[in-house]
């Protein structure tokens, strides 16, 4: 099945944009939550086939975020962590690298992987605060407030 390039990027974006309404939906239902899980798997699909590296990292991010506000440690984990290395492998920096340390933040703590969390919550600060553009940084700094170390202070 020969799929053009414009099709895939728009299906690329309207899926992830939607995984983004669904994340913010206070009311979820089971059947949204698998909805969330299949649409951000067919983003990062269709981001696949005509993105670049930057788009992958991305893709990988959403998937980890959605699996970690559903409390599901091992994707969470295998889809940040290869957020990562695409970052690694691709040399990205900046926006992209300080989330993926977020999102591995994020997983181990929700595996309850204390250790492992604070490490890469202190990467996601020392990261974040190279951001260049002030409204990523701040818009960076605002999401990662929303993840509780416990037994913190910040907590």
């Amino acid at each position: 099945m020969d799929i053009n390039h414009e099709f895939h990027r728009k299906l690329g974006v309207d899926l992830f944009n939607y995984v983004w309404t669904l994340l913010e939906k206070t009311d979820r239902s089971p059947e949204d939550n698998d909805t969330m899980i299949h649409a951000a798997h067919a983003s990062r699909y269709h981001w696949g086939e005509v993105g670049t590296p930057v788009n992958f990292a991305r893709g990988e991010w959403q998937i980890s975020r959605v699996y970690s506000v559903l409390e599901r440690s091992e994707p969470a984990l295998y889809h940040a962590q290869h957020c990562l290395n695409i970052c690694q492998e691709h040399k990205i920096t900046d926006f992209d690298l300080a989330y993926a340390y977020e999102a591995l933040a994020r997983a181990y703590l929700i595996a309850e992987q204390w250790e492992q969390g604070r490490n890469f919550m202190a990467l996601a600060r020392n990261t974040g605060d190279m951001i260049a553009d002030p409204a990523d940084k701040e818009w960076f700094f605002k999401d990662l407030s929303t993840i509780a170390i416990p037994g913190s202070a910040e907590d």
